[in-house]
């Protein structure tokens, strides 16, 4: 015998998600999450298992994949489960930089003009 058999899909993801059957359109796997500060007060075992993993990541950001490779997950139950903790505001994603960054050009003016001050 091989010792016992660790199956964890004897929980179906129905009973993981609380019901919710879909995720936020924009939480894909290879999306990158970041932990925010909040209260986990009232969650369930396996969102407490998501938000355990980012106190060990030391403040680094995780990606859906890597959250579902740690828990033995299906990636579509965790994109519902961290869609769920986003909700409530203890996940967040980084922010893309937006269209109204300034143009390479002119910060390499103002670089250039930093260095002529010194």
């Amino acid at each position: 015998m091989s010792g016992p058999r660790r199956d964890p899909d004897l929980v179906r993801p129905y009973v993981r998600t609380d019901g919710r059957v879909r995720a936020h359109p924009d939480v894909r796997v290879e999306t990158v999450l970041l932990a925010a500060s909040g209260s986990s007060e009232g969650l369930s075992a396996d969102a407490r298992r998501v938000m355990n993993l980012f106190t060990h990541a030391g403040g680094g950001g995780l990606a859906v994949a890597d959250i579902a490779a740690a828990l033995e997950f299906p990636p579509s139950t965790v994109r519902i489960l961290v869609s769920s903790l986003i909700d409530a505001g203890l996940l967040t994603r980084p922010v893309a930089a937006g269209d109204d960054q300034p143009q390479t050009d002119l910060l390499q003016e103002v670089l250039r003009g930093l260095r002529a001050l010194v």
